[in-house]
């Protein structure tokens, strides 16, 4: 039985059987993003006191132990400056990064994980990683695959905007 919530949350519901194939699998896809998400977003916040941004933040950083600028930081998370800097500037004041200064450009700073940070991100990550894979393990491995493969002819089908 599906909660207020997550009713709330299913864009889905919007179509019915008369609108366009298309349409009702684009709110599906959205629907079950959003779902994804929402309780992504009730975990981290629940067992870690983290919200998303600040974990996809983390993520970067993670992925890149030699640091990124701030700007890369934005372009990566799809966000702005702003919301970079205000995250960041969070995450330093709690010991989680440090911003270095770049030798070449006074001006710009790199922004890395502190031990603390990369330990404190780590156990996030796992948690993260096993309620992924709770979710789509609902779903066979063939069936998870042959999504992913769909889910792939679809991406490359859309044409770059950006």
């Amino acid at each position: 039985m599906q909660t207020v919530e997550a009713t709330s949350l299913d864009l889905e519901t919007r179509a019915d059987a008369h609108d366009h194939e298309a349409l009702r699998l684009w709110l599906r896809l959205l629907t079950c993003t959003n779902l994804v998400e929402t309780e992504i977003r009730s975990r981290l916040r629940q067992d870690f006191d983290c919200t998303l941004p600040r974990f996809d933040l983390l993520a970067q950083l993670d992925r890149h132990p030699e640091g990124l600028k701030m700007g890369e930081l934005s372009k990566r998370m799809m966000v702005t400056g702003g919301n970079v800097t205000g995250i960041t500037d969070q995450l330093e004041s709690e010991g989680w990064v440090v911003r270095e200064k770049m030798e070449h450009d006074r001006r710009a700073f790199l922004i890395k994980l502190t031990p603390r940070g990369k330990k404190a991100f780590a156990k996030m990550a796992q948690a993260h990683e096993t309620w992924i894979e709770r979710t789509i393990g609902q779903l066979s491995t063939a069936e998870r695959e042959q999504l992913f493969n769909l889910l792939g002819r679809l991406k490359a089908a859309i044409p770059f905007q950006g």
